[in-house]
């Protein structure tokens, strides 16, 4: 299980290396997670390790299908069970992202979603003007919101300002109710990789 620690937490990729991999840290620095992405798989396979040392995994999140619009994420526990999924809400996240969790029941009990999808828009055209491109990092930040289907606000997810871009924030906006937190996380563990991936 993924800690109810201290919050904000950070999730900061790894610009060096081969592997598409992040870590999330809570607000003391301490390593919650290291994320990790195996590269050319037909379908998306993400390991969770406890920390950076890869000897043991909390989850691994397995897509249900390659290269979809519509593809789910399942977050997997060691032994194999789900405690539920992330989907992409298909051709209408091309514009303004938004992905749904569901439980290990497969019921619907949250919703994330971009906030502006014209901070997306900006970022690219402007990242192809020279000079100019180098300060969208910190001009242009996506954040997301992370509700629950009546509207409550859970979570907010969000870019901070940086040349590389490589550096997220989660905070906290309510009590979480029984599963919620491993699942939020989880998901934003997968969409923030593929929201990175589309730019």
């Amino acid at each position: 299980m993924l800690e109810n620690e201290l919050y904000p937490y950070t999730f900061k990729f790894n610009i060096a290396t081969f592997h598409n991999d992040f870590v999330m840290k809570d607000i003391t620095g301490q390593t919650k997670a290291y994320v990790k992405q195996k590269l050319f798989k037909l379908k998306e396979h993400v390991r969770v390790f406890t920390d950076e040392t890869e000897s043991q995994i909390a989850y691994e999140i397995k897509a249900d299908k390659w290269l979809d619009f519509n593809t789910s994420y399942s977050f997997l526990k060691q032994d194999g069970s789900s405690i539920g999924r992330l989907a992409r809400k298909g051709w209408k996240s091309l514009w303004k992202a938004q992905y749904e969790l569901y439980d290990e029941n497969d019921h619907q009990d949250l919703i994330i979603q971009e906030k502006n999808a014209w901070v997306k828009v900006a970022d690219g055209l402007l990242s192809e003007i020279p000079v100019l491109g180098l300060l969208t990092g910190y001009l242009f930040n996506p954040s997301y919101t992370v509700k629950r289907p009546d509207g409550t606000l859970v979570c907010m997810f969000k870019k901070m300002p940086s040349l590389m871009g490589r550096t997220f924030q989660l905070t906290k906006e309510a009590e979480f109710e029984s599963g919620e937190e491993d699942r939020i996380k989880l998901g934003l563990m997968m969409m923030s990789l593929l929201e990175r991936r589309r730019g």
